[in-house]
């Protein structure tokens, strides 16, 4: 993401990016805009009402003159009413629905960005963009757009009407336009930038509570509390700094502008006030020309406070395009090749170097080797930062190797659709990832399509079935956010009747028991034996009881292959494995096990 100091470019051509979004309901656009020229001609309109009623009503001294003028300047004030009406309903209901599309095109557009993106860009930045600047941009669309035109239509008629009724004041009044232009011109962009800013702080404040909410029980596990209450009272001050200073700005920018538009009506009505004294022009024209001069200069004060929301506005707008002009890392390519109904299994990784883009120096896989025939049950053993977890991130395809292939059924996945390739690969992580939503859409989250009897089916072939059936609703039960509700090995297995629903033909397991007590891994375990069942599977091993079912080890270190075997072989070898085994697996009793989970 850029930073709020970098130049901005013209905000008209910024917000008028969002054309594509506006231009599908260009007849509602249009009918608003009708409106909006009848409710500025009936404003207009109004002026010419009140030179009738002081000249000809209250100066012939006739009441049915008087009644007649004083009609039709009601019967413009409902016309005007009715305009106005429509002009904000169907602004506002506009407004309403390009930024409710505006966020489902920018949702679509991060949720096919690669990881990579997000290893780069904090969640809380992400939510920001898609609330509070939306809701910056609900506004100048809905409303403050066309509150600008409406008064800047007015402002020009009343120009016209200024000319028409004195030559000789209106060349007074539009002496004051330029100076009302100057500030706009030259506060603008600092509001601009001002606005960006306070947006980023805004975003960064979004972001601490995140984080904040979603790890509480680690917060309230180390008592961090009070640091946490400083460190968010210090981003909420950062972001009220800023707000401060952009609408001081924008206080500035008004204050400016209404100043020189009223002190020159001032000036209007004292040389007016003369001219009417020598007969020049009649009360009714003077109070027609100072109800123009009103409009000009009240509506110069309100496209300089609208102009500032504008440019806020585009300030927000920068921010969104920001995000949609981010291309995804990984695409499909123009012609991809189609891996078929079903795959064998077979995996191969050939000469594979890969290092993260936030770390491009350090390779996490250098020269990397591995075939994995149909069926085959493979462990991924070695020190942190050997590369296992960043073999299951390649074979995703949520990044691409810098050199070197991967192939599936030998035909290369970068040649692939990214979906066509995920859709063959069912993921079980260390973590099970539970949805705020019921068991049932839980499960079926791979395989929406599914009925309840297969998730039935897959809840009994992960041992989750026991528990299920405990709960208030079953499987419509609602779990809560992150499945605050079950215990680890429950989540667990809900993470394995997912993977088993899915019924995908390659299986990566980022060890699913590591964090389990002893009952509980039993239960997770015989899951996993059911879901590897005629698959291949790469995991991720971190026990015992993983390396001793596995049909290959494969020993990582320094994102290379060190050694490849069966248990024993590699004992028998007295490398790195039996160094790792002596250190985690074979000194440590079930006890220690447990307590180290």
């Amino acid at each position: 993401m850029s930073s709020p100091d970098r130049p901005s470019g013209n905000s008209a051509r910024t917000l008028l990016r969002l054309a594509r979004f506006v231009l599908p309901y260009r007849r509602r656009l249009f009918g608003a805009a009708i409106a909006l020229i009848v409710a500025a001609g009936s404003v207009l309109a109004l002026g010419q009402g009140l030179k009738h009623v002081i000249d000809s009503g209250f100066a012939s001294g006739n009441p049915a003159l008087l009644n007649a003028a004083l009609g039709g300047v009601l019967a413009i004030a409902a016309l005007l009413a009715a305009a106005t009406y429509a002009r904000f309903y169907l602004m506002m209901t506009t407004g309403e629905r390009v930024i409710a599309d505006l966020r489902c095109a920018v949702f679509d557009h991060v949720v096919s960005l690669s990881p990579g993106f997000f290893d780069a860009t904090r969640t809380g930045e992400i939510i920001s963009r898609l609330t509070n600047d939306t809701t910056q941009l609900q506004m100048v669309i809905g409303f403050g757009f066309s509150m600008f035109l409406r008064n800047l239509l007015m402002m020009l008629g009343a120009t016209i009407l200024l000319v028409v009724t004195s030559v000789k004041l209106a060349a007074l009044v539009l002496l004051g336009v330029p100076a009302t232009l100057i500030p706009i011109v030259l506060l603008g962009r600092r509001v601009r930038r001002l606005s960006r800013a306070n947006q980023d702080r805004v975003a960064d404040v979004s972001t601490h509570i995140d984080e904040a909410i979603h790890e509480i029980r680690t917060v309230q596990a180390y008592v961090h509390e009070t640091q946490e209450r400083r460190d968010f009272a210090r981003r909420v001050e950062s972001a009220y700094r800023a707000g401060v200073d952009r609408v001081q700005q924008k206080a500035v920018l008004i204050a400016l502008v209404m100043l020189i538009a009223f002190s020159a009506v001032a000036v209007i009505l004292w040389i007016g006030g003369h001219d009417v004294l020598s007969g020049t022009v009649t009360a009714g024209e003077l109070s027609a020309f100072v109800f123009y001069a009103g409009i000009v200069a009240s509506g110069a004060g309100t496209v300089s406070e609208v102009w500032g929301e504008i440019q806020r506005a585009a300030g927000a707008t920068e921010r969104l395009l920001e995000i949609l002009d981010t291309p995804p890392q990984i695409t499909a390519p123009p012609a991809p090749i189609a891996l078929g109904r079903r795959v064998r299994g077979r995996v191969s990784l050939e000469h594979v170097a890969f290092a993260y883009p936030l770390r491009p120096e350090a390779l996490a896989l250098d020269d990397f080797s591995l075939d994995i025939a149909p069926g085959e049950r493979v462990a991924l053993v070695g020190p942190s930062g050997a590369g296992k977890s960043t073999v299951m991130a390649l074979l995703l395809r949520f990044y691409e190797p810098r050199a070197g292939r991967i192939l599936i059924d030998g035909i290369d996945i970068s040649r692939c659709d990214p979906a066509d390739v995920r859709r063959r690969i069912a993921l079980v992580p260390q973590e099970a990832v539970i949805f705020a939503a019921s068991v049932l859409d839980n499960v079926r989250y791979g395989r929406p399509q599914a009925s309840e009897a297969e998730v039935r089916k897959a809840l009994s072939g992960a041992y989750a079935d026991e528990f299920v059936e405990r709960l208030p609703q079953g499987m419509h039960t609602e779990l809560g956010e992150r499945g605050v509700r079950l215990s680890g090995g429950q989540r667990q297995r809900l993470s394995i009747a997912r993977a088993l629903l899915a019924d995908r033909e390659i299986l990566l397991l980022d060890e699913a028991t590591s964090a389990l007590d002893a009952a509980s891994e039993r239960l997770v375990q015989a899951a996993l034996a059911t879901l590897m069942r005629g698959r291949t599977s790469v995991a991720i091993a971190h026990r015992l009881a993983t390396v001793q079912d596995a049909d290959r080890i494969v020993v990582l270190d320094h994102g290379r292959v060190h050694a490849i075997g069966r248990h024993d072989e590699l004992m028998r070898q007295r490398g790195l494995y039996a160094h790792l085994a002596q250190l985690q697996f074979l000194h440590a009793t079930p006890i220690a096990q447990e307590r180290r989970a």
